[in-house]
C-alpha cells in the first residue's frame, strides 16, 4: 500500500471517529406502565362490616389519584419568542499641530513651514439582527400515574405510537401534576405539568430522509473548523 493511500484511509477513520463523538447520544426513559400493586392478604375480621383492602369510591369521582390510575393529558403547546437587535456606533478624531516659531520667526524652509501638519479619523460601525421562532402541539394523550409523592401530587408518564405507511410518530409526556388540577373528564392541561418532559418525533423512511448524514454532521459541528 502506497503511503498516499495509506494517509487517505487515516484520515478517513479520523472523520468518521470524530464526527461520532460529536454526536450527542439519545437517552431513552422507560416509559412503560407501572406494574399493578399485588394485592396482600388480610386479615379474617370475624364478620365485621368493613373489611380492610376492599374499599370502594362510592362517593367520590373517577378522578386519578393512585399510582396505577390512567388519566388523559390535552396537548395544547404553543411558544413563540422574537429577538431584535441594533447597534450604531461612530468616533471622529482630529488633530491639528500649528508650526511653531523661533525667535519671533517661523519654522521654514524656502518658505514653507516645516512642523504645520494635521490628523483627522473617522470610524463607523452599522449591525443589525432579528430571530423569530414558533412551536405548536396539539392532541390528546393518555398516561399512566407512577406515583404519588407526600404532598399529594401525581408524577405522571406515558407515551402514544402511532404506525403509518412510511414510519411510526410517538408522543412521550413525563411531569408531575397536582390533583386538583385534574377536569371532572378526568382530563389535565399539558401547560399545567411541572417538570414537563414532551417529546414528539418519529422513525422509519421519512425520518431517515430528513436526518443529515455522517459526514455532513462532521461538517457542520464545532470540531470541523470551517
Amino acid at each position: 500500500m502506497t503511503t498516499i493511500k495509506r494517509d487517505r484511509l487515516l484520515l478517513l477513520a479520523s472523520l468518521l471517529i470524530v464526527s461520532g463523538c460529536s454526536s450527542t447520544p439519545t437517552v431513552v426513559a422507560d416509559y412503560d406502565a407501572p406494574a399493578p400493586i399485588p394485592v396482600t392478604g388480610v386479615a379474617n375480621t370475624g364478620g365485621a362490616i368493613y373489611a380492610a383492602g376492599t374499599d370502594i369510591r362510592l362517593f367520590e369521582d373517577l378522578r386519578a389519584g393512585r399510582a396505577g390510575d390512567i388519566l388523559t393529558v390535552r396537548l395544547i403547546e404553543a411558544t413563540s419568542a422574537s429577538k431584535s437587535a441594533n447597534t450604531s456606533t461612530s468616533k471622529s478624531s482630529s488633530a491639528t499641530l500649528a508650526n511653531p516659531t523661533f525667535l519671533g520667526r517661523p519654522v521654514t524652509r524656502n518658505g514653507m513651514p516645516l512642523l504645520d501638519g494635521s490628523l483627522s479619523g473617522d470610524s463607523s460601525f452599522d449591525g443589525a439582527g432579528s430571530s423569530n421562532q414558533s412551536n405548536s402541539l396539539q392532541g390528546d394523550i393518555t398516561v399512566t400515574v407512577v406515583e404519588r409523592y407526600p404532598n399529594g401530587n401525581l408524577r405522571i408518564r406515558g407515551e402514544k405510537w402511532v404506525t403509518l405507511n412510511q414510519g411510526r410518530e410517538f408522543i412521550r409526556l413525563d411531569g408531575t401534576i397536582r390533583p386538583f388540577d385534574i377536569e371532572p373528564d378526568n382530563s389535565v392541561a399539558s401547560t399545567k405539568i411541572a417538570d414537563a418532559k414532551i417529546t414528539y418525533s418519529s422513525k422509519g423512511a421519512l425520518a431517515d430522509a430528513n436526518r443529515m448524514g455522517l459526514f455532513a454532521r462532521f461538517f457542520n459541528s464545532v470540531l470541523s473548523g470551517f
